[in-house]
């Protein structure tokens, strides 16, 4: 490999910062996958972000002497932040819980969710100056923009909390084939 970088000074740092790119942006999934839980997931693109570090910092190793090849490993490692946030954006992947306080009829809102195939749940409280409706639904990440505008065209001064989920068990998640909500597991 290092008479090819002999021949193709350039091809150096461009192989180590798309290399950094590729294994930053494993990582960053790797990240995630440990912590929702995925014990299958989580070693497996572990294996490649590691394999493919060990090829680049080999390189980097071997070319001591190249200011151009630490460049490219720092640039690669922040564009790797970069498209790792995108892609674990892109690929939505997990559940949310949506919390949401309103002082507008709480049940109806819980109504509308459900309507639009999200189980929900409603309850009443009290909040430091008034009485507030508090609504609860776990949504796949992919659906959260669509329960945002529900909860802002149902009440656009409604406060909401999103919190990630580790895991679910039982109760409404999706809706079915036929337009109905489905039990989940």
């Amino acid at each position: 490999m290092t008479d090819i970088f002999e021949l193709y000074p350039w091809m150096l740092p461009v192989i180590i910062f798309l290399g950094r790119i590729c294994d930053v942006t494993l990582g960053t999934l790797r990240i995630i996958f440990v912590a929702k839980g995925e014990k299958k997931k989580a070693p497996l693109v572990g294996f490649f972000e590691v394999f493919i570090w060990v090829v680049v910092i080999s390189q980097i190793f071997t070319h001591t002497n190249s200011m151009i090849a630490y460049l490219a490993y720092a640039g690669g490692y922040a564009t790797g932040n970069f498209v790792g946030i995108l892609v674990e954006n892109k690929i939505a992947f997990g559940f949310q819980l949506f919390r949401i306080y309103t002082k507008s009829n709480g049940l109806e809102l819980a109504q509308q969710l459900n309507r639009n195939g999200f189980g929900s749940t409603h309850i009443h409280g009290q909040g430091v100056v008034a009485e507030v409706e508090i609504i609860e639904t776990v949504v796949s990440r992919k659906s959260g923009k669509k329960v945002v505008g529900i909860i802002r065209a149902f009440d656009p001064d409604a406060f909401y909390v999103v919190e990630d989920i580790r895991s679910k068990q039982k109760g409404i998640f999706t809706v079915s084939s036929a337009g109905a909500p489905r039990l989940g597991k």
